[in-house]
């Protein structure tokens, strides 16, 4: 026990039943969900999709704002900051290159598109602390890039590439 990592400590106060409470919520929710993203992951891991549309996906996936859409959109590729494409690239890289999307359950895969970009925040990306790396997964930029990801891979599973369009 003394070398124990993911521990949630809870101080005996007297919110400490209260406590204790919602995280026995919290992680009954996460069972359940746990489940139901099992299953969703196992079909999208059957969804073929190619490196030219996984390209996409980051694209879109990794845009800021409307702005970049539009560019992509109209082919202004030259109009975009060599901030985003480096990023879109280091996504790209790590979908192609990392040992963990040669998996049959990820390379080539719905879900290996995915998992390329949630990877790319928990294993690419640098941060300046554990703080702002957790804060990042969990309510920010790398959350909010991760639905657009979850969105698109939804909608590219049961619609096919027509879920990648620019808007």
């Amino acid at each position: 026990m003394n070398n124990h990592s993911g521990a949630i400590k809870i101080r005996h106060t007297a919110s400490a039943a209260e406590r204790l409470k919602q995280a026995h919520t919290l992680m009954g929710i996460s069972k359940s969900l746990g489940g139901e993203f099992e299953g969703l992951f196992n079909q999208w891991a059957k969804v073929r999709i190619t490196d030219t549309e996984v390209k996409k996906l980051i694209q879109i996936a990794m845009a800021p704002n409307k702005e970049v859409l539009e560019n992509l959109a109209e082919g202004k590729l030259d109009l975009l900051s060599t901030h985003y494409t480096n990023i879109v690239d280091n996504v790209y890289e790590y979908a192609l290159g990392s040992q963990t999307q040669q998996l049959e359950t990820t390379a080539g895969t719905v879900f290996g598109a995915y998992n390329a970009v949630t990877g790319y925040f928990q294993n690419v990306r640098s941060f300046k602390s554990d703080e702002a790396k957790f804060k990042s997964i969990m309510d920010g930029t790398a959350k909010q890039r991760a639905q657009t990801a979850f969105n698109l891979c939804r909608d590219f599973a049961t619609q096919g590439s027509e879920a990648l369009i620019y808007n």
